[in-house]
């Protein structure tokens, strides 16, 4: 039976992930955690969003936009051992109050047509909050849904340049795993139930992105947004 969740949970979670180049984790971490403990959910949706990311950002890396990669990447090494230091040491508890209540107010700006400007110190930032965000929360994704969704970047550029991303920060998020807990058979194994349905999640991405307009593309992201900060909300309190 868990099999079963588990192939529906990464099948769904990668059509969304290839289709807007988010939403992998969003979608799979809430229901892998009810199969899973806690460590081994997070483990697989990490080595599966790698996966993905590898897979899609070869496909598609002559859209991306590399200057910004380039700053995003930088800004996330200087995030990265701030978010650690805070996961060992401090509660966790008013950092993802404080974050899912920005989170929501950012969409609700977003989606009353608030734009930001695109800079380069606004790209570093972004990468310094997402790095640090990755090894405090695990959640890498929040400050880049609301940077481009903010500036209106073109749904391709949006989708190829955040995917070459993740396989960076997954990359770490993957060593840094590998260095504090060890990874379980078990997780490796649910990994290859779950690789078939990667790769047609990802065909089917494909075929979906192709059929979305920029609007559609924008009122999405702020959906998942918008659920990104509920669901932390929610876990977080209750």
């Amino acid at each position: 039976m868990h099999i079963v969740i588990l192939v529906i949970i990464v099948l769904a979670a990668s059509i969304l992930q290839a289709g807007t180049g988010f939403g992998f984790s969003i979608m799979a971490t809430p229901f892998l955690l009810l199969i899973f403990e806690s460590h081994d959910a997070i483990q697989l949706n990490i080595i599966l969003s790698l996966l993905i990311s590898l897979l899609m950002t070869f496909k598609i890396r002559n859209e991306i936009n590399k200057e910004s990669l380039k700053r995003l990447v930088k800004g996330c090494l200087i995030g990265i051992l701030p978010g650690l230091l805070l996961f060992i040491f401090l509660d966790m508890r008013p950092l993802k109050i404080f974050v899912s209540v920005l989170i929501l107010v950012s969409t609700g700006l977003l989606a009353a047509k608030v734009t930001v400007k695109q800079s380069n110190p606004k790209e570093l930032l972004t990468g310094v909050l997402s790095g640090f965000l990755t090894t405090s929360l695990g959640m890498p994704g929040p400050p880049l849904l609301i940077y481009f969704a903010g500036a209106k970047v073109d749904k391709s550029t949006l989708r190829s340049t955040t995917l070459a991303y993740y396989v960076f920060v997954y990359s770490i998020s993957l060593l840094l795993q590998f260095s504090m807990y060890r990874i379980s058979k078990g997780v490796w194994i649910s990994a290859l139930w779950g690789l078939p349905f990667t790769l047609l999640g990802i065909y089917l991405g494909q075929w979906l992105f192709s059929r979305l307009n920029q609007q559609l593309f924008q009122k999405i992201i702020y959906t998942l947004l918008f659920f990104t900060g509920i669901y932390l909300l929610v876990t977080t309190l209750f």
